[in-house]
């Protein structure tokens, strides 16, 4: 059985300073490897390198993007390749990156560098698709009041990594799960008998949490800003209406924030944020954001 190894003190830190929970991640890179070794070994590279061999091999984007998740990439070789290995990062987590650029380089024992390759790259390519796409959006809505926001539609088991991974965009995460915000959609609206019921009971329940309500109408604004709702996503509103909510939100509970959601595109983004939303929810970041292309290219050794 395969014998993984603690995260160094230096990954530890990095991703508590990326707001992620160690023991977490951990928990995550020896579940992703295991599933890779399938309760054996790696017997291509057991076969085929020498025990003693050691490579030098560097992380090099093969596309332009948005680089996420270098500390992520460094907890698996740290847990599948020990203290016998050097990871030096070339560039940040957030920094645009070009084909041929180099991000991380690492020096460490052949056979487990390559046990640990492909989860490294899995994890690292697809954090960095997550930061790519959504720092096309945030540039789009650049200069108006709206940043743009994920949804729970997350890859199960990656929530935290894929929210950090837009952060890391330039995007703001929505709700981490059920229990810190309450989103009253229709199917509460009718089971509650109402949407001031429905908000009632949420502040009864948890007081202490902020409260959006989901509506697909004008009048279903007015209705749920009369029930002291925090915040209200406008559900597939046209551009011409969020203009109408906006101003009616100005006029009568400006501490209310809007969320634009639905069906919404790079191409129509800047004409969003323009009505004047503080946000503009995007799910695809994390549900169909396409992977940053990115190697680990070895260097030849005697």
């Amino acid at each position: 059985m395969f014998v993984f190894q603690p995260l160094a003190p230096d990954t530890r830190r990095d991703l508590l300073d990326a707001g992620l929970d160690p023991d977490a991640v951990a928990a995550l890179v020896r579940s992703a490897v295991a599933e890779d070794l399938l309760g054996g070994v790696d017997v291509t590279s057991m076969a085929t390198v020498p025990d003693d061999h050691v490579s030098v091999a560097t992380f090099t984007s093969r596309r332009p993007g948005v680089v996420a998740g270098i500390t992520v990439a460094a907890a698996v070789i740290d847990a599948v390749c020990g203290t016998e290995h050097r990871f030096d990062r070339l560039v940040d987590d957030g920094s645009r990156v070009e084909p041929g650029q180099p991000i991380a380089r690492v020096t460490a024992p052949t056979r487990p560098l390559l046990t640990a390759e492909r989860t490294a790259l899995n994890l690292l390519c697809h954090l960095s698709g997550v930061a790519t796409l959504t720092r096309r959006w945030a540039d789009q809505l650049e200069g108006t009041a709206a940043t743009v926001r994920d949804t729970r539609k997350t890859t199960p088991g990656l929530r935290a990594l894929e929210k950090y991974a837009v952060r890391v965009g330039g995007g703001a995460n929505h709700r981490m799960g059920l229990s810190d915000m309450a989103l009253v959609k229709d199917n509460h609206v009718l089971a509650a008998g109402g949407v001031a019921e429905a908000c009632a009971r949420v502040r009864s329940l948890a007081s202490s949490i902020p409260v959006e309500i989901e509506v697909d109408t004008i009048d279903g604004l007015r209705t749920a800003v009369a029930a002291g709702a925090d915040e209200v996503l406008l559900d597939n509103f046209s551009v011409d209406q969020l203009r109408e909510a906006v101003a009616y939100r100005d006029a009568h509970a400006p501490d209310v924030q809007l969320e634009a959601s639905g069906g919404l595109t790079l191409d129509d983004a800047r004409a969003v944020g323009e009505t004047g939303v503080d946000w503009v929810a995007v799910g695809e970041l994390t549900h169909s954001a396409r992977i940053l292309d990115i190697g680990l290219d070895f260097e030849v050794t005697d």
